[in-house]
């Protein structure tokens, strides 16, 4: 089983909130193994929970981090990494 973290910098300019929120935990749950989605130094969240998500209160350029367990961790964490990079508000 692999575990792959990676750490990115928000893009959406209105944080996630609930639209990106939503796109970002259900691509999180449609991964199909666990990952989780912290802020800065606090305590990881399980990332296909969007009121967990939202909860965090993440904004425009903050740094959360990614850990994902399992087979396919990378191609996750890819994709969820690309989701929080882009500027979902930009539309």
């Amino acid at each position: 089983m692999t575990q792959l973290t990676r750490t990115v910098r928000i893009g959406s300019s209105h944080g996630l909130h609930a639209r990106p929120a939503k796109l970002f935990a259900q691509a999180a749950k449609d991964a199909g193994i666990p990952i989780t989605i912290a802020k800065g130094s606090g305590a990881p969240v399980n990332a296909a929970s969007i009121l967990g998500v939202i909860a965090l209160g993440v904004e425009q350029g903050d740094y959360v981090t990614l850990t994902a367990d399992g087979d396919n961790a990378e191609a996750a964490i890819d994709q969820l990494s690309e989701l929080l990079t882009t500027d979902h508000d930009a539309e």
